[in-house]
């Protein structure tokens, strides 16, 4: 009996294994075609990340729709700022009438968030400030929540931008605390304002002459046109994640084509 116990056990072992492993190749199958499928309808010059997530995934395959799906491309070519990276988690995907994603497949979905993000060093390039570093603001670094959105974007006002603003005619590097605001028709360029020099802990902790004040400010004022997010989606939030400005746009009940995740 023992015997006949262990046999079966090993038996429903197997079984169990060689399922998950089928779903798991399954999933790995869907998530290549689907970066080859973004990488050739959004022309990228290599393939992005590509997650589909949720277990099992063959249930998801079998209805045509997935449960959510998260899509990454870095070093995305920009026309201003040179280099972006791009983001999109899309929830509640219906396929249409395969399981797998190809380039013209047009995609309803129950919410889509996506992102456009510029790194400090290509910001930095972009205004003439080559060892700036992007903080979030004091108040929220400090804070266990990591930001005031789901995804981790600190507040707009008062992000921190440390560097040495050689422009203005100063040599030591300072920390500025800017706001940022979106303008435009399509609310595409991403507006700096300088507000104050910030010296103390977690800053460059240098102050700034009054009569080279404004001229130091003004080093750190910018607009950034074209910040187009992937799909066309409208701004909801910007700010500041680690090292880097994000504008976010967060929607719901609408439809994707993969030609729209790169709009630069």
């Amino acid at each position: 009996m023992r015997k006949l116990l262990i046999g079966a056990l090993a038996t429903v072992a197997a079984v169990v294994v060689a399922a998950v492993g089928t779903d798991f190749g399954a999933a790995i199958y869907a998530e290549y075609r689907l970066a080859r499928s973004l990488r050739t309808a959004a022309h990228l010059e290599w393939d992005p990340s590509a997650a589909i997530l949720g277990f099992p995934f063959l249930t998801q395959a079998a209805d045509h729709r997935y449960d959510e799906v998260e899509l990454r491309a870095y070093g995305v070519n920009h026309p201003e700022v040179g280099k972006v990276s791009l983001e999109a988690t899309l929830h509640d995907i219906d396929l249409g009438d395969s399981w797998l994603i190809e380039p013209d497949t047009v995609l309803a979905v129950g919410k889509a968030e996506s992102r456009i993000i510029i790194d400090s060093t290509h910001i930095g390039r972009y205004m003439g400030i080559p060892d700036l570093l992007v903080e979030a603001p004091t108040r929220e670094s400090n804070d266990a929540t990591g930001g005031t959105t789901e995804s981790g974007i600190s507040s707009p006002q008062g992000v921190v931008l440390t560097g040495t603003p050689t422009a203005a005619g100063f040599d030591k590097r300072v920390s500025i605390a800017v706001d940022l605001t979106l303008t435009g028709p399509d609310q595409t360029t991403l507006v700096v304002t300088p507000t104050e020099v910030l010296t103390g802990p977690g800053t460059a902790d240098e102050p700034v002459p009054e009569d080279k004040k404004a001229e130091v400010l003004a080093a750190f004022a910018t607009r950034l046109p074209g910040q187009k997010l992937p799909f066309g989606l409208a701004p909801t939030a910007r700010g500041a994640r680690g090292s880097d400005i994000i504008i976010e746009g967060i929607a719901e009940d609408i439809t994707i084509e993969l030609n729209r995740f790169n709009l630069s």
